[in-house]
């Protein structure tokens, strides 16, 4: 019942995202500081970065790695 696992842990993992969005909505509400986002879209193996400051740098090293391991993967996959 691997599938069982696999949609409980996707599950799991939009839960943890909504309530992480939920506390920096209230942090920033209620903080002060300034705020900053970013984020990486992948399709395929094409990376779509945006956002400001350092997150940005960094999504944007993390996007070349994904990127990097699924060629790989594919190449890999390809040979069977």
């Amino acid at each position: 019942m691997k599938g069982g696992i696999l949609i409980g842990a996707g599950i799991a993992l939009i839960l943890i995202g909504f309530l992480l969005v939920l506390i920096g909505t209230l942090i920033s509400a209620f903080g002060e500081g300034d705020v900053e986002g970013g984020g990486v879209i992948m399709i395929g193996p094409i990376p779509i970065v945006f956002g400001t400051g350092r997150g940005a740098t960094l999504a944007m090293v993390l996007a070349v790695i994904l990127m990097a391991l699924w060629v790989i993967g594919a190449l890999l996959m390809r040979r069977g």
